[in-house]
Formats: C-alpha cells, sequence, structure tokens
C-alpha cells in the first residue's frame, strides 16, 4: 500500500495544475467556451497517453538498455532537482509556458499538454514511482489512479481558469508554482540518495 498522500503531494508538484490555469487562458484566449472546454479535455487526454508511456514503456526502455534503475533513479533525482531549481529561482512555470504559448500559437498539444502538463518532471516522477524494483503491480496500479486523478484536478481547473485567474491572477500562480518547486526539490533530493544506496549495496 502506497502512502496515497505523499504521491499525490509529488504528482501535483511536479505537474502543477495551479500553474497550467495561466497557460491554459493564454493558449486558448482567441477561442468561444465551447472550444475551451474541447481543449482542455483533448489536453487532458494527450498528457494523460504520454505520463501512461512512460508508466508502461520507461522501464522497458532503460532493461533494453542496460540501465540500471538504480543510475536512472540518481539520474532522475538530479534532473528532477534541477528542474525544481528552475521553478524556484528562474521563471516559474505560468511565466516561461505563456510566453511560449503567445510566441508559437499552439493550442491543446503544444504548450498544454506537453509540457505543460505532461512535462520532463512529470514523465521522470511517472518511471521512478512505478519502478517494479520498488513498487508491486497493486501499488503501480494505486499510483497510476492517483496521478489520473492529478490529472482529472488538472482539467477541473482549467474549465474554472476564468474564475481561478481572476481570484489569485499570475501572481498567485507564480507563487503556488515557486512552492511546489521546493516541494519537488526535496523529492528529488530523496530519490538521489535512495538511488546512491541501491547502487552501492548492488
Amino acid at each position: 500500500m502506497i502512502d496515497l498522500l505523499a504521491t499525490f503531494i509529488i504528482f501535483f508538484a511536479v505537474i502543477d495544475p495551479v500553474g497550467t490555469v495561466p497557460v491554459f487562458i493564454a493558449v486558448t484566449s482567441r477561442f468561444d467556451a465551447k472550444a475551451k472546454r474541447r481543449i482542455a479535455l483533448v489536453a487532458t487526454i494527450v498528457s494523460a497517453g504520454v505520463l501512461m508511456f512512460f508508466v508502461v514503456v520507461g522501464e522497458l526502455i532503460l532493461t533494453a538498455m542496460s540501465i540500471p534503475l538504480a543510475a536512472f533513479q540518481i539520474a532522475g533525482g538530479i534532473v528532477l532537482f534541477l528542474f525544481a531549481l528552475s521553478m524556484i529561482f528562474g521563471e516559474s512555470k505560468p511565466e516561461e509556458e505563456v510566453r511560449m504559448a503567445e510566441d508559437h500559437h499552439e493550442t491543446a498539444v503544444f504548450p498544454l499538454a506537453v509540457p505543460s502538463i505532461a512535462g520532463p518532471g512529470a514523465m521522470l516522477t511517472a518511471v521512478l514511482m512505478t519502478e517494479s524494483l520498488h513498487f508491486n503491480f497493486w501499488e503501480q496500479v494505486q499510483t497510476v489512479g492517483v496521478m489520473l486523478f492529478v490529472l482529472l484536478v488538472v482539467y477541473i481547473l482549467m474549465l474554472g481558469s476564468g474564475f481561478i485567474d481572476r481570484i489569485i491572477g499570475k501572481s498567485g500562480a507564480s507563487v503556488v508554482s515557486r512552492v511546489m518547486g521546493l516541494i519537488l526539490s526535496s523529492v528529488a533530493v530523496a530519490n538521489t540518495l535512495t538511488g546512491l544506496k541501491t547502487y552501492f549495496s548492488l
């Protein structure tokens, strides 16, 4: 049995549903309400598909390349830590990806589904949190369930994006994104230490 709350917090941090709201608003500014609902649905489905791909295939790819899971966990922890630092000290997720949306004028897939919702941090986390070495099948199913629940939260927030934006604005979303970055940095360090412990005990 996994720690459902801890798993939820980890996925909430890497996916950052609140930070997706200003990105969604920027991407969908030229569309009517019906089109916005469709874009929110498509973006959620695409991001779920991308993350499920990494859950199912990520570990198989590592095995085929003869990369130890411990090595991937160490590397993943380092990358997640750098990703977290960029959330804390650099441009926050809303600022960076709103600019990306304004530059490229894309809709549901880019930059909304990837990399806003299913970003590099979420992809790495999906693999790390479903490793067969550390988690049995039932625990992996639970983790996937929590991940999909967070994506449902993203979808609901996108549908209510106008109301949320009026309450917290871009500044509020930026603050939330930086707090999530701090939580993510702690998770990243823990993953790296666990990977080092596993690797040197082999």
